[in-house]
């Protein structure tokens, strides 16, 4: 068994965790390149009777 799954995290929770540390061991030149590399952003659109209503944007 894996060690991630062994602590009870899914692969997911373990990968960011892998790289936030990552993120952190950096060179501060490189860690601000790194951190606008880390955000995301995800629209999303509500629909109602097969029409699609306002939609809002999440970061």
């Amino acid at each position: 068994m894996a060690a991630w799954r062994a602590a009870g995290l899914n692969y997911i929770n373990y990968s960011n965790i892998a790289a936030r540390m990552v993120r952190k061991a950096l060179k501060p030149a490189l860690r601000a390149d790194a951190a606008r590399r880390e955000e995301s952003h995800i629209k999303m659109t509500k629909w109602k009777d097969g029409k699609s209503e306002k939609s809002a944007t999440e970061a």
